[in-house]
């Protein structure tokens, strides 16, 4: 019924520009009026249809990936709406989202968190995620990322695990990324600063500089640690991981 009726009503309104140059005055007049009507509407749903299809697609996992490479995540946080989209007053620890928690040592808190809508034509990930900070007392800032299971699935020490960040500040400030790696009891830790004067913000951890035990690699997480962070604001429009073995020589 729909299609039967948008037909009539284009075949109605084809055959009215057709006979606008020969009706009278009055009848012209009329059908202005009407046109102009029906104008409004269809440019309100034209509007808001450019707006959001324009903005990448929610549930989107398209990632700019390294030939090779045999595993690529994006974290949820940048890839779906969370339950909760924002804070204020963040407490020391806050679950942000699941496998996301934001830590900071703060005596008091004026940090608020915020899980926004990207937009611009350059981003691939349907959300970002903005820390806005006031003042800051503490000595640490970090968000601690959780690496899926697969992450860890066939990890060999010939794997490099590669970090991309596309990230917003309102002033310069440093951010390293520690890749976290529990084998057995211990935990094996690689720390590298995120190259923001780069055009292509990313690290990569090569895992052949540590004393992993890869028989018994049980768990990763990330934190990325925010130095210097107060009367600032961030964004991260986006965050990605993927993982690619050395070539063999």
């Amino acid at each position: 019924m729909d299609r039967l009726m948008q037909r009539r009503a284009l075949r109605r309104w084809a055959g009215l520009a057709d006979k606008s140059g020969e009706v009278d005055l009055e009848t012209l007049r009329d059908l202005r009026g009407k046109a102009r009507q029906l104008r409004r509407q269809l440019d309100r749903v034209i509007h808001e249809a450019e707006h959001r299809l324009a903005l990448p697609v929610i549930g989107s996992n398209a990632i700019r990936k390294p030939m090779g490479a045999d595993w690529a995540w994006r974290p949820d946080l940048w890839k779906g709406q969370i339950p909760v989209p924002g804070m204020s007053t963040v407490p020391g620890r806050a679950s942000v989202c699941d496998g996301a928690t934001v830590f900071h040592d703060c005596r008091r808190s004026e940090l608020t968190v915020r899980q926004i809508r990207n937009t611009r034509e350059a981003d691939i990930a349907p959300f970002g995620f903005r820390m806005d900070v006031f003042r800051f007392d503490g000595s640490f800032l970090s968000l601690v990322l959780d690496l899926p299971p697969e992450a860890v699935q066939g990890l060999k020490l010939r794997h490099l695990v590669r970090l991309d960040v596309i990230v917003e500040m309102e002033k310069p400030l440093e951010i390293f990324a520690r890749l976290n790696i529990k084998h057995g009891p211990n935990v094996e830790q690689i720390v590298r600063e995120l190259p923001l004067n780069e055009e292509e913000v990313m690290v990569e951890f090569d895992l052949a500089y540590t004393k992993v035990n890869e028989k018994r690699i049980e768990k990763l997480w990330v934190d990325l640690i925010f130095e210097g962070p107060e009367m600032n604001q961030i964004i991260l429009r986006d965050v990605t991981f993927c993982r690619r073995p050395r070539a063999d020589l």
